[in-house]
């Protein structure tokens, strides 16, 4: 029984998201592993590559989804997301490993390729990062009574939440792959406890600036499926399942 409504809800949420931010929430999560490849700053208190270029649509997305849905919504689709980035990496790594005599590809079979402990430190830093993120969010918008749906409301909620997930992303990441694997497989390079979680504060502040950039185009997009009723069918199936 509890599998069946499992299964109901799920394909209730999949048809209520719109398919352009579940696209966009994926393919982000797609690119940010790609663009992680190459730093962009490296300095002794911070670090950043590629994916800060994009990684404020992924928070974005699930704040939005959050806002509109829940944080279990949100969760939702993060596991979908990073589900559909390892299939990626693992269609990317069997393109790397056949082997060609068309063309010097060994620039391409090193990006794409990938290192398996970087890929299971993002995702493990994905994940446990979005959770909190998501449930930080709804927490934090059940603070605002009087407007909940309010420019203030969801700025505060999405400022805080984005930059405590973006900072647990950040410094699970580093710690996972700098100071546990990167000693073993990158003949002792490492990173302190510490420089990981300067790095991630400051990579932290950098991406919410991005955040802060762009939020103005989530709360209109909060607005327009408020005004709307997106996902209306789901949001009545949530609301009968939490009154039985």
């Amino acid at each position: 029984m509890r599998v069946r409504r499992e299964r109901t809800e799920y394909r209730l949420l999949m048809r209520s998201i719109p398919a352009t931010v579940v696209t966009l929430f994926v393919v982000s999560v797609i690119c940010m592993n790609l663009l992680a490849n190459k730093t962009l700053v490296q300095l002794d208190w911070i670090a950043i590559d590629g994916g800060i270029l994009i990684s404020w649509l992924s928070f974005m997305c699930m704040d939005i989804i959050t806002k509109h849905f829940g944080p279990r919504a949100s969760n939702r689709i993060s596991v979908l997301a990073a589900g559909i980035n390892l299939l990626t990496c693992l269609i990317f790594f069997v393109a790397s490993a056949i082997p060609s005599n068309a063309d010097d590809y060994s620039a391409f079979d090193g990006i794409f390729g990938g290192t398996w402990f970087i890929l299971l430190g993002s995702t493990a830093a994905f994940l446990i990062s979005a959770v909190i993120n998501n449930m930080l969010n709804f927490m934090l918008g059940k603070c605002f009574h009087k407007k909940p749906d309010g420019k203030l409301a969801y700025a505060m909620r999405t400022y805080v939440s984005t930059v405590i997930g973006q900072f647990l992303d950040n410094f699970i990441f580093s710690v996972i792959v700098f100071v546990f694997f990167a000693p073993i497989f990158w003949d002792g390079f490492c990173w302190t406890v510490l420089q990981c979680a300067t790095c991630a504060l400051t990579g932290a502040l950098a991406e919410l600036m991005m955040e802060i950039l762009f939020s103005p185009i989530g709360y209109r997009i909060t607005v327009t499926w408020r005004e709307n009723e997106v996902g209306r069918e789901y949001l009545d199936y949530m609301r009968r399942r939490s009154d039985t």
